[in-house]
C-alpha cells in the first residue's frame, strides 16, 4: 500500500446522506482514503476503455484488501455511449457476478462513467452504495459532486436519471496528468461558471491564473478543484433536488445541451458546449439588464483563453428553441434560462423567443 499525503476534505452536508470529497495527489494507491465506504463482500469498478489501462488495476489492487471480490467492467468511451444499451452492461455485470444489495460500485472515469454508474447504483436492487473516483477535471469540479445521475435520450441530454448521492468522492489530482488538452479545457468551463453565478473573487483568481491552469500547474489546479467543490457543496447542501438555488449551477447549460443534442452527442465535449453556452447566456443576461457589455466581453475572453469555442454552431434558431424547450428547467413549454442578474449572482428567468433569436443571430456561426 502506497501512503499518500493527507488530502483536503470538503463536506457535502445532507444529514444522514452527507459525505466527504477528498482532494489531493496520489490518492488511488492508499486504501485508508476509502474508510468511508461501507463494508461489503463485493465491489464492481465501472470504468471505460480509455481509463481502465491507466488506473483500473491500480484501484483494484487498492480495494482488494477491503473486499473478497473486486470486479472490473470496461465500458465503451464517449458521450455517444451514455445510453440504455451501455447502462445495461453494468446491470449485466452485477447480475452475472451475483452482486447483492451491499455491493459497492466505484465510478472510475469522467462524467459519463460517473453519471451511468450512479444511475445503475440508484436502480440496482432499488439502491446500492457507490463511490465517485473522477479522473477528468470536469468530473472532479462538477459532475461527480451532488448526486445527479442520468443517461441521455436522442431528444435531450440527461433526461432519464435520478438524484442519488455517493458515499465518497475521491479526487486524485494526479490523474489529470494523463488528461488530453481538449478534455482539460472542457473542465475549465465548469470552473469558470462558478465565478459569474456565485463568487466573483474566484472569477478574478481564474482570470489571473488561467495560463497556469491550462499548463496544469499543480497548485493552481488544487485550488480550482477545491474552491469549485466548496461552492457546489454549499449550493447542493441548500437545495439537493434542484427545486430552486441549485438551478444556478446550470449557467450556460440550456444553450450548451442544445448544442450537444443538435450537433450529435460526442461532436462537442460537454464542457465545450457549456463554455460556449455561457457566452450566449451572458449575452441574454445583458439583454435582460443583468450585466453590461464589458462583463460579456470579459467572460468571452476568459472562455477563449481557456481553449474553448466562443462561436456557437449554426443549428438554426428554430432548432435551438425546439431543443431548449425539452430542457429539464422548462415549464409548460416555456424555456427558463439561468442568467446573471449581477456579477456573482444568478437567477432563473424566461425570455421572449424574439430576444433569444437575437442572441443566437449574434453568437452563431454564419
Amino acid at each position: 500500500m502506497r501512503v499518500s499525503a493527507s488530502p483536503e476534505c470538503v463536506e457535502i452536508q445532507l444529514g444522514e446522506r452527507s459525505y466527504p470529497i477528498l482532494i489531493g495527489s496520489d490518492l488511488l494507491g492508499d486504501s485508508t482514503h476509502f474508510d468511508a465506504v461501507p463494508a461489503a463482500a463485493t465491489a464492481l469498478i465501472v470504468t471505460n476503455t480509455t481509463v481502465a489501462p491507466l488506473y483500473g488495476e491500480a484501484l483494484r489492487r487498492t480495494l482488494a484488501g477491503r473486499f473478497r471480490a473486486v470486479h472490473l467492467l470496461e465500458l465503451p468511451d464517449g458521450e455517444t455511449h451514455k445510453d440504455w444499451p451501455t447502462l445495461n452492461l453494468i446491470f449485466d455485470a452485477l447480475l452475472s457476478h451475483g452482486c447483492d444489495r451491499k455491493t459497492v460500485l466505484f465510478a472510475l472515469g469522467g462524467g459519463v462513467v460517473g453519471d451511468m454508474t450512479g444511475f445503475a447504483a440508484a436502480s440496482y436492487m432499488r439502491g446500492v452504495p457507490f463511490v465517485q473516483v473522477p479522473t477528468t477535471l470536469l468530473a472532479q469540479v462538477d459532475s461527480s459532486v451532488g448526486g445527479k445521475t442520468a443517461i441521455n435520450h436522442p431528444l435531450g441530454k440527461n433526461m432519464i436519471g435520478a438524484f442519488y448521492q455517493p458515499r465518497l468522492v475521491l479526487c486524485d489530482l494526479s490523474t489529470l496528468a494523463t488528461l488530453p488538452p481538449r478534455e482539460l479545457s472542457a473542465g475549465l468551463a465548469e470552473i469558470i461558471k462558478y465565478g459569474p453565478i456565485y463568487d466573483m473573487a474566484f472569477f478574478d483568481w481564474i482570470e489571473a491564473n488561467i495560463e497556469a491552469l491550462v499548463g496544469r500547474d499543480p497548485a493552481a489546479l488544487a485550488h480550482a478543484v477545491r474552491r469549485s467543490c466548496e461552492i457546489k457543496a454549499a449550493v447542493v447542501g441548500q437545495d439537493e433536488r434542484e427545486t430552486g438555488l441549485r438551478a444556478i449551477l446550470n449557467f450556460g447549460h440550456t444553450f450548451g445541451h442544445a448544442i450537444e443534442a443538435g450537433m450529435g452527442y460526442g461532436r462537442w465535449l460537454h464542457g465545450e458546449a457549456v463554455g460556449c453556452g455561457m457566452i450566449l447566456a451572458a449575452h441574454l443576461s445583458q439583454r435582460l439588464g443583468g450585466v453590461d457589455a464589458a462583463f460579456v466581453q470579459r467572460l468571452s475572453a476568459l472562455v477563449e483563453r481557456a481553449g474553448l469555442p466562443v462561436t456557437a454552431p449554426a443549428l438554426g434558431a428554430e432548432r435551438y428553441l425546439e431543443l431548449m424547450r425539452i430542457d429539464k428547467k422548462s415549464e409548460a413549454g416555456e424555456i427558463r434560462f439561468v442568467v446573471i442578474d449581477k456579477p456573482g449572482s444568478a437567477v432563473m428567468r424566461s425570455a421572449p423567443d424574439a430576444v433569444v433569436r437575437e442572441v443566437l443571430a449574434q453568437c452563431c456561426a454564419d
